[in-house]
């Protein structure tokens, strides 16, 4: 599960942004008839939904798009060779693409809680870091600086926790990541960290290998035929015959339809997606969605936030542009963060949760549309 996420210098986040995925200490009535849009874990409140709204080329896709790119490399850089140029691009203006690019994330791991951090430039690594609290106490894994060099004792620093630490840094170059390479050789801390980010984290949804469909439809059809529902379709049953998947509609309740070849193509994405969806939730996973309203219906979209809402212990951070998803009856203020783009190009991330006037009892849509919180587009009158 993730407690937190912070990046610098990205695309067109250039100043810090954070964001927090800990349920901020709200006591209102409506906050407590949504106490089940927060789940508890090692001794931390966390949210299980997280919306970014903004207006079009505001940059709140740069937010989704930064930390997958963030991700991907921890999850592929012992691959990098001497002439890759990472995929994340530093802010274009005012002396920022020399700087470096920062990317830190607190998480949880089996009820242990986790540091991780790394800062780049568009070719090499210069800083990593991993800390974790064994005992409630942060202790240091590693740290790397790559400023210290070129003697790689002095580039690390390494407690008793990785097994011959120092043969792993011999073979991890500035393309490379620390633990990426120590997950390749073996150490066990730095492989449950790897697996976190492979496993546990889903950069976008997809029908995963792992989903079993006569699982889903022994243990969730009701939910997944609620979905379809919702979608408008007649579909009342879906069954598994031998390696086919028989529809059946409520015009003609005792004729099977072949999935594959009779049933439309957005009923087949929709139901693909939604196997992907509940496989994830059932499994506790981290969902990153950007423009999560993209050729779905508003109600569906409710219907899937809800479900990760309704969960045991997933999370969802996704963006959307449809105001009408900006309801306090299903989400928490601390739930919804706002993106607006400044004079200078750069991008604001900032949390409804930081307006304090702002009261549960009020309409989010239109205060949203009135320019409260600066996330919306103005527009001057065109010129004739």
């Amino acid at each position: 599960m993730i407690l937190e996420l912070r990046l610098s210098n990205i695309f067109s986040l250039r100043d810090e942004m954070s964001l927090n995925l800990q349920a901020a200490n709200i006591q209102t009535r409506k906050a407590q008839t949504l106490k089940g849009n927060v789940f508890s874990i090692g001794g931390e409140q966390l949210l299980k939904s997280v919306a970014v709204f903004g207006a079009n080329a505001s940059g709140k896709s740069n937010v989704i798009k930064a930390i997958r790119a963030c991700i991907e490399m921890i999850r592929s850089s012992h691959n990098y060779n001497e002439d890759t140029t990472f995929g994340i691009k530093p802010f274009k203006f005012d002396g920022y693409g020399s700087k470096p690019s920062t990317f830190y994330v607190r998480f949880l791991m089996e009820g242990i809680e986790y540091e991780y951090s790394f800062s780049m430039t568009r070719t090499e690594i210069l800083t990593e870091q991993l800390y974790y609290y064994p005992n409630g106490r942060r202790s240091l894994v590693f740290s790397r600086d790559e400023s210290k060099g070129p003697d790689k004792k002095n580039v690390y620093d390494f407690k008793l926790v990785l097994k011959r630490p120092m043969d792993v840094a011999a073979n991890t170059s500035r393309k490379t990541l620390f633990v990426s390479r120590a997950s390749q050789m073996d150490r066990e801390l730095a492989k449950q960290v790897f697996r976190f980010f492979s496993d546990e984290v889903v950069l976008d949804y997809h029908l995963p290998q792992t989903v079993s469909i006569e699982q889903i439809l022994r243990e969730q059809k009701p939910q997944l035929l609620d979905v379809l529902n919702t979608a408008d379709s007649d579909i009342i049953d879906i069954r598994l015959q031998g390696n086919s998947i028989k529809t059946y509609h409520r015009n003609n309740p005792d004729v099977a339809f072949d999935f594959e070849t009779e049933e439309s193509g957005g009923t087949k994405t929709l139901f693909r997606m939604m196997l992907s969806m509940i496989d994830i939730i059932q499994k506790g996973k981290v969902l990153f969605i950007d423009e999560i309203d993209t050729s779905l219906h508003t109600q569906l979209v409710e219907f899937i936030i809800g479900m990760f809402n309704s969960s045991k212990c997933a999370q969802l951070i996704y963006t959307s542009h449809n105001t009408h998803l900006l309801n306090t009856d299903f989400q928490r203020r601390d739930q919804v963060y706002f993106v607006n783009k400044r004079d200078d190009g750069s991008s604001d991330l900032y949390s409804l949760f930081d307006y304090k006037d702002f009261r549960d009892t009020l309409d989010m849509e239109k205060a949203y549309l009135q320019g409260r919180f600066d996330a919306v587009p103005y527009l001057s009158k065109p010129r004739i």
